[in-house]
């Protein structure tokens, strides 16, 4: 397929499906892209594919599987957008395109010359728990116990929104802004591995009592 340069070859790149929910015109939409008048358009359309198929069929996939409708709030930013992003100080909460390279940017490869993206996404069946409790992480653990392929979280306050992201060499981590903030866990932590399944019992136990109601 050849980079999108019309309507019509924008279309027909948007209808490409990554995995049997989601096509790659979910991903594309971009506040800063509207603002700014800057097509959110890869420059390596392949990669882009390649990239967003992998996060889908090994993450969104199976994790919408399991819990229910994920809502997508950004995901993949072409290098323009990223820099005016990361223009002045990090106007729009934007890190500069190389630390983004294999993330937000999904078809340039990393320093290391490795594949990955990331979308940032709020799973809206644990809203009412989040609303609840402030407890984001429950949803943190339950991914990173049930959901092998993921590579790195991210938490943010509003809707307890999540960067979550695939990589080839993925690095296991999970981060917050929200508070506990800081590192969760990544390797070499004591809490990393073994069963965490008390830490989201209570989440778990919320869905079983919606469905009492539905």
């Amino acid at each position: 397929m050849k980079s999108p340069t019309s309507v019509k070859t924008l279309e027909e790149f948007g209808r490409v499906q990554l995995s049997k929910s989601f096509f790659m015109r979910d991903f594309l939409y971009s506040e800063i892209s509207q603002i700014e008048r800057i097509p959110n358009i890869p420059d390596n359309h392949d990669l882009a594919i390649a990239a967003g198929k992998a996060l889908c069929e090994n993450v969104l996939e199976p994790l919408q599987d399991a819990l229910g409708r994920i809502a997508i709030r950004s995901a993949f930013r072409s290098c323009a957008v990223n820099a005016k992003g990361a223009e002045n100080k990090n106007q729009y909460n934007c890190a500069r395109n190389e630390a983004n390279y294999s993330g937000h940017i999904w078809d340039m490869r990393d320093e290391d010359g490795l594949m990955g993206a990331t979308a940032c996404v709020v799973v809206t069946r644990f809203l009412p728990y989040y609303e609840a409790t402030k407890d984001w992480q429950a949803l943190a653990w339950w991914i990173h116990d049930n959901i092998p392929g993921y590579s790195h979280m991210y938490f943010f306050p509003k809707l307890a929104a999540f960067n979550l992201s695939w990589h080839e060499r993925p690095s296991k981590r999970i981060d917050s802004y929200i508070d506990p903030k800081g590192c969760l866990t990544k390797p070499g932590m004591e809490n990393h591995t073994g069963d965490h399944s008390a830490a989201y019992q209570g989440f778990i136990d919320s869905l079983r009592d919606l469905g009492k109601h539905d």
